[in-house]
């Protein structure tokens, strides 16, 4: 999630679970702790200029679970040999730094980047992806909670106002899980009348809300992409199919930062040439054409690839005009789609982009 929003969860445990008279320390201390996995970004930029690497080693080690309750009870043991507050309340302050540490990479779970949680066993990273990385319906209530307990100190008004900061905020979350099972029925229905039942895929909710949800689902020629959105559609799930040089992608499929990246998207990427390079997408975030994460893997050389430095390329998208539209589709169903029947999903003779519906047709395109 985003920096504000580990911020104030954190400072919003500590501070409910903290002494009343210690509020404003705990407050200060939990947002410090909420933030602090987060920070490791800057020894992994400072150990590899690999973009992959990046991307892969961010959210392993300080936000394992099987690591940070150690991490917490060191910075806890150096308090209190320090005296103050800490020493005065030792074990509400041992769950308060505690509980403010390990919310963060459980929150994290809940998108869809991939958090290690139990690092360094070699689990592939969870990927919940119930909430997109900026929700504001999740972080008001918190933030709510906190400023409201930084102005009453100790007063009576504080932590009942933490307590439902922290209940609305877990109330969300858990709709958010509601909303991805209704998605995901939907999603499965479509697909399996599209012989598309036991093709790999994802849904994850498009920015800012958990109202309209994008699903992935994979195929021998690339991918399916569609929309549902809670509001609005009530018919069979529309996808639209689109293409990947899955030929090439077997040709460098060994290739150390494929494999990293397989691993760590599970397999959820595109391959597409562009110019004399394989550029590898990260289909998770972002929507076709657009992604967030796109790196260049290999090099063209003669009929085949050569492996490259991997390097992460950006190139511009409308994000203003994609934002409004979602906002549309959110409350409008798309128009009407022709159907195809199942042998074009099989890949005869459909087009590239193609809209195609979960509704089962006996006639041919």
């Amino acid at each position: 999630m985003d920096s504000l929003t580990q911020i104030v969860l954190g400072a919003a445990v500590a501070a409910a679970i903290a002494p009343p008279q210690h509020r404003r320390a705990a407050l200060l201390a939990g947002a410090v702790l909420g933030t602090l996995p987060d920070l490791d970004v800057l020894p992994v930029n400072l150990l590899t200029d690999d973009p992959v690497q990046r991307m892969t080693w961010h959210r392993s080690v300080s936000h394992s679970l099987l690591v940070l309750p150690f991490v917490a009870w060191a910075i806890w043991a150096w308090c209190r040999s320090r005296g103050g507050r800490v020493a005065q309340a030792p074990l509400r302050w041992f769950w308060a730094m505690q509980l403010a540490l390990l919310t963060h990479p459980v929150l994290d779970a809940f998108t869809v980047y991939g958090t290690q949680l139990f690092w360094p066993l070699p689990l592939k990273p969870a990927m919940w992806s119930s909430v997109f990385i900026i929700d504001p319906l999740y972080t008001v209530w918190l933030l709510l909670a906190c400023a409201v307990a930084w102005l009453a100190r100790a007063g009576r008004l504080a932590q009942p106002a933490l307590l439902a900061g922290l209940a609305l905020s877990s109330l969300y979350l858990g709709g958010s899980l509601l909303a991805k099972a209704q998605v995901e029925r939907e999603a499965e229905r479509a697909l399996a009348q599209l012989n598309l039942a036991d093709a790999p895929r994802f849904s994850v909710p498009m920015p800012f809300n958990t109202l309209l949800w994008r699903v992935v689902a994979m195929t021998p020629e690339g991918f399916v992409e569609g929309e549902r959105s809670l509001v609005a559609d009530h018919g069979p799930m529309q996808f639209r199919e689109h293409a990947s040089d899955v030929r090439a992608l077997a040709q460098i499929y060994d290739y150390p930062s494929v494999q990293r990246l397989q691993w760590f998207n599970r397999g959820f990427m595109k391959a597409e040439q562009r110019g004399d390079q394989l550029v590898l997408s990260d289909l998770r975030m972002g929507a076709e054409p657009d992604y967030t994460f796109r790196f260049a893997v290999a090099a063209r050389d003669g009929n085949g690839w050569r492996e490259m430095p991997p390097q992460q390329l950006h190139w511009p998208w409308q994000a203003g005009r994609r934002l409004g539209a979602m906002w549309q589709r959110i409350w409008h169903a798309p128009p009407g789609s022709r159907e195809v029947s199942h042998d074009s999903m099989a890949g005869k003779n459909v087009a590239t982009s193609s809209v195609v519906t979960g509704t089962a047709t006996s006639q041919r395109p």
